[in-house]
């Protein structure tokens, strides 16, 4: 139970950000609709009630972004922004991208995914400490997303840096947007236009050539603008999440050694030791929505015109979902319904490849790293309103 004191939680503190469980726990238990007058937002931490929420996407709707910061500073959203529409624009979109993030299609780069990941190992021969996300959880993603755009392999870190300075937070205020919904969207431009006179067998050639029917019956291919937006959204969400997902495996299992030489032990346990991860610590702690009507919701209205943060996080640990101490990591545990990559029409188009990219990242670390120790002093968390991962993670290997 809390301390006499009313909860608070604020994304934008890093203190909090640091251990946001304890809160999150209060939030459950004393104020499942939380409201946070400093930054005029609603949130919703309860399983059944992030579930729901992610589902009516008439009420609460992405139309205005899922990021809470976006939300309220109301920007025009460019059309093509998956994340930040509703249907059916959003299914039209979203049926692009389909096409491309096909199971089959994702299975069929694991071989290009173990040799990046070999490759990346291969340059920390002989060191006995180094940063895990720079030396390797930042690179594998980077390649793989550079390599499903068709980024030539010289500017890649180059795209990751540019995309990344968008995705950091102010203390205490949060990410600032200024203008544009979409950032870094013009970091691609160059490369459209070179595709546009070179086509290969990648992502922005097909999507160039992808003809469908857009919300005014109208059948036609994408326009340059709208290119710009899918690779930018695409490249921004892969590179990010993934990288953070491979730095969480990192710390994790840091902390929980006996499990990390199970894992060493048989391999066979690491799908479900990655499940437990995406439930135990999501790189994506927090999805927001705008509220576009009033909504009763613990005999209050929180009125249309809200913002809204419906925290998957904390749904991730509701004992009422996850029986059996969900504060406690566990690679045996069941998992099924997680909600780390979203539920219903937002489900993320990128989880299988995701998963793909943790699971071969995984299995080559271990093959070289049985063990390793995290340097915790120096370690480094950054976390918006809406990720959290590692910044830096020093490591010591042996």
């Amino acid at each position: 139970m809390g301390d006499g004191n009313p909860v608070y939680w604020d994304p934008y503190d890093r203190d909090i950000a640091r251990d946001p469980y304890p809160r999150f726990k209060r939030m459950r238990e004393e104020a499942p609709l939380y409201y946070n007058d400093v930054h005029d937002f609603y949130a919703l931490t309860r399983y059944d009630d992030v579930d729901k929420a992610l589902l009516d996407w008439e009420t609460f709707s992405s139309r205005r972004g899922p990021i809470l910061e976006l939300i309220k500073a109301g920007i025009d959203i460019p059309p093509g922004t998956l994340l930040m529409e509703d249907p059916p624009a959003h299914d039209i979109h979203r049926a692009l991208l389909s096409r491309v993030f096909t199971p089959r299609r994702m299975l069929g780069l694991e071989p290009q995914i173990r040799e990046m990941c070999v490759n990346a190992l291969n340059r920390l021969e002989g060191q006995s400490s180094f940063d895990l996300m720079k030396s390797f959880a930042n690179e594998v993603p980077m390649r793989v997303i550079g390599a499903l755009l068709g980024i030539p392999e010289d500017d890649q870190q180059a795209i990751r840096d540019r995309s990344d300075d968008t995705l950091h937070s102010v203390p205490g205020k949060g990410m600032q947007f200024e203008d544009k919904a979409i950032p870094n969207a013009e970091n691609f431009a160059e490369y459209i236009d070179w595709r546009a006179d070179h086509p290969s067998d990648d992502l922005m050639t097909q999507l160039m050539n992808a003809e469908f029917e857009d919300t005014e019956g109208v059948r036609r291919t994408l326009n340059r603008e709208e290119i710009l937006t899918y690779i930018s959204v695409v490249a921004g969400a892969g590179n990010e999440t993934t990288a953070r997902l491979i730095g969480w495996l990192g710390w994790v299992l840091a902390h929980h050694p006996d499990q990390r030489a199970e894992l060493v032990e048989d391999p066979k346990l690491i799908p479900n030791a990655i499940e437990e991860t995406l439930r135990y610590e999501p790189t994506g702690h927090a999805i927001a929505r705008y509220v576009a009507k009033d909504v009763e919701l613990y005999g209050k209205t929180v009125p249309a015109g809200s913002a809204i943060t419906l925290v998957v996080a904390s749904a991730n640990r509701d004992p009422g979902r996850w029986p059996g101490d969900p504060e406690r990591f566990d690679i045996h545990r069941k998992i099924s319904n997680l909600r780390t990559f979203g539920f219903g029409t937002h489900f993320c188009l990128g989880a299988s490849l995701a998963r793909l990219e943790a699971r071969v990242a995984l299995e080559e670390f271990l093959k070289r790293y049985p063990k390793w120790e995290v340097d915790t002093e120096g370690a480094d968390l950054s976390s918006t309103s809406t990720v959290r991962g590692w910044e830096t993670l020093p490591i010591t290997v042996g």
